[in-house]
């Protein structure tokens, strides 16, 4: 798999965990920050589905 073909990481360089252990900047958790890198490109695509839904709840 070509580096191209890799789903990137959501990390804008704000990295901060709040009191629910998600970070302030990319909205994952410690855990989900931890393995990124051993993720399939299948796992990532989850994570981003779950990032998005925690980006609508601070938007409200």
């Amino acid at each position: 798999m070509k580096v191209a073909d890799k789903v990137r990481s959501p990390c804008v360089s704000v990295c901060a965990l709040d009191a629910s252990d998600v970070c302030i900047g990319c909205h994952r958790t410690g855990d989900e920050i931890m393995r990124w890198t051993r993720m399939t490109n299948d796992e990532r695509r989850e994570v981003l589905t779950k990032v998005a839904k925690r980006e609508e709840k601070v938007a409200l």
